[in-house]
């Protein structure tokens, strides 16, 4: 039985992959999540509650900055990590820096010290792609070394990725960056944009739109990322690379307004705001390294993406909608 720890496994992405892997069986999953109050914790509660009752998953609450407290609770033996947990968002690591810094830096290097320790030799780690920052190259390359992070959620997520290539190249860690763009889809976080949009939207609230509509995101379906994320918990070829898990095209913000609009059946009303610090104008993922090394295809169009994040978040709006 292949035994697998996950960090971050009560959010947005690390609920949605321990379902599919408890689906999937012939796996035990170790949990680590310390439901951080970015946002309520009861939504991750409600996340994993149909997990707690199977005999192949197991909750350890704590927070991956304390080594110590890692080291006590995981006492048995693992195959891989799959490591999700971090502060999130370009915004908030704008007024808390230090934090991010800490948990993103800090909390990986603990987890590749468990690695090492434990000599578990399969990391996959959840980084993002707000590292390529302002870069007018697209679509960006892994093998664009050129980089322009422009917010401290961006530094401490590239400063985890050159920390796993120290451990791959010190310990034999396998260590694989997974650099996610825009994820969305069912459970996604309720401070992300599209989530925000369909609250307000439910409410007959307006919603606030930065700048004029016209930037670009390349928006992933959460079960294209998940089968990025297997693919590379399966992936022997090489010790350290960095991969791109994105959909491969570019939806502008206007774009999305109206998509959400179709899925929900309700028309927005918009509140104009002027650009915010730390976002970028685009993102944009070249995917011809993750097909190549991962046969990854992503496969679920914006509109079917939102069709099911739509009936997810009527099902589940006692959690979000105020």
């Amino acid at each position: 039985m292949n035994k697998i720890i996950v960090t971050g496994g009560a959010g947005f992405i690390g609920s949605n992959l321990i379902k599919r892997l408890l689906d999937m069986g012939n796996v035990h999953i170790t949990c680590i999540d310390n439901f951080d109050p970015f946002y309520s914790p009861k939504v991750k509660e409600n996340n994993i509650a149909e997990f707690l009752s199977s005999p192949y998953f197991r909750l350890v609450r704590e927070d991956i900055r304390n080594l110590d407290e890692l080291r006590e609770k995981l006492d048995g033996e693992y195959d891989s990590i799959i490591h999700l947990a971090a502060k999130a968002g370009v915004r908030p690591s704008i007024q808390f820096p230090l934090e991010y810094q800490l948990v993103n830096v800090i909390g990986t290097q603990n987890l590749l010290e468990i690695a090492k320790d434990k000599n578990i030799k399969q990391f996959v780690f959840g980084s993002s792609s707000s590292i390529y920052g302002i870069n007018p190259r697209v679509p960006w390359s892994e093998s664009d070394l050129d980089l322009d992070p422009i917010s401290p959620y961006a530094s401490s997520k590239l400063s985890a990725e050159y920390i796993g290539r120290v451990y791959s190249n010190l310990y034999g860690i396998r260590f694989l960056a997974l650099r996610f763009f825009t994820v969305y889809g069912p459970g996604q976080r309720p401070d992300l944009a599209i989530h925000k949009f369909a609250k307000f939207m439910m409410n007959d609230e307006p919603i606030t739109k930065y700048g004029d509509g016209s930037t670009l995101r390349d928006y992933t379906f959460v079960q294209d990322i998940i089968d990025g994320i297997l693919s590379a918990l399966n992936y022997e070829k090489s010790l350290y690379e960095i991969i791109n898990i994105g959909n491969n095209r570019q939806v502008s913000l206007n774009e999305l307004i109206a998509t959400l609009e179709e899925v929900m059946d309700v028309k927005a009303k918009i509140k104009q705001l002027g650009e915010q610090p730390g976002d970028v104008k685009q993102t944009y993922a070249n995917i011809s390294k993750a097909q190549k090394l991962l046969q990854y295809n992503p496969s679920t169009s914006l509109h079917e993406g939102l069709a099911a994040f739509a009936k997810w978040v009527k099902a589940t709006d006692k959690l979000f909608i105020k």
